[in-house]
């Protein structure tokens, strides 16, 4: 049998993964569910971009010759394309805010202990770009292949110090303290990393362009999560969120925390 479209992305399994639990069913949750299911795939192919971004930093420096540079041109066009999927994942909150907090009552009771805290997925970018909260991977312990996952994730270095890595074999100063790998607490933020960045914005602009991706990105995952936590609050108030999570009240402790707090800081000596 030759491969055809349907075959080739296994669309008679994809679509029957939509399987509401409410009586009737409920005409919304079908939404509810498509919304999710498609964030786990943007998680999914941001995880691949930005492994693949943490490959391309621990590549040659850029100034070694011709080919060197187009590593460089690569960093770059991921970073696009991982700002791309982020402005999607962003705009996928106004189809979901179609849903008036009625029409989500009518299901809610059906998610019993399920809850968005159990995205394994968010939960590895989290840790990837360097907000580690080990008491966070208690929410997975119903589910050993993911827990496993995060685990292995909290034993690598993080996006920023891959990117530091980079900065380094470019022939910047940075200590060697800022390699060391934690599994617990928030981005690392040094002194002397400032200073290299610092001097990187004042004598080159490649690298620069970089370090604003970073940021940009940095700022798209704020965004995300500031139009999360209003769309949750829009929905179901202060009420405790499902599985017993503590809703509107958790999510808002997580806004305004960067990833990469360095590129933040340098602006008032700019």
């Amino acid at each position: 049998m030759s491969l055809t479209y349907s075959s080739y992305l296994k669309l008679d399994e994809l679509l029957s993964l939509q399987e509401p639990r409410s009586a009737g069913p409920e005409h919304d949750e079908m939404l509810f569910i498509v919304i999710h299911q498609v964030y786990e795939l943007w998680f999914k192919q941001t995880l691949h971009e930005l492994d693949r971004l943490v490959e391309l930093f621990h590549g040659d420096a850029t100034d070694r010759g011709a080919a060197d540079r187009g590593t460089a041109a690569d960093i770059l066009s991921t970073q696009r394309r991982v700002l791309t999927v982020l402005k999607t994942m962003v705009a996928q909150i106004d189809v979901l805010e179609t849903m008036t907090p009625t029409e989500f009552s009518s299901f809610r009771a059906r998610l019993e202990s399920a809850s968005g805290f159990q995205s394994p997925q968010f939960r590895e970018l989290e840790i990837l770009l360097g907000l580690r909260r080990r008491a966070m991977l208690a929410h997975h312990r119903e589910n050993p292949a993911a827990l496993k996952r995060l685990e292995d994730r909290l034993k690598e270095p993080t996006l920023y110090q891959a990117f530091l890595e980079f900065l380094r074999s470019n022939g910047h100063t940075i200590p060697d303290e800022a390699f060391a790998v934690y599994d617990d607490g928030p981005p690392i933020e040094m002194p002397e990393i400032r200073e290299a960045l610092l001097l990187i914005y004042r004598t080159d602009h490649r690298l620069t362009q970089v370090c604003e991706r970073l940021l940009d990105f940095d700022e798209g995952l704020q965004e995300w999560r500031y139009r999360h936590v209003k769309m949750v609050e829009r929905t179901i108030g202060t009420k405790q969120g499902t599985g017993g999570s503590p809703g509107v009240a958790y999510l808002r402790s997580t806004l305004f925390q960067p990833a990469f707090p360095d590129l933040w800081a340098i602006r008032t000596e700019l």
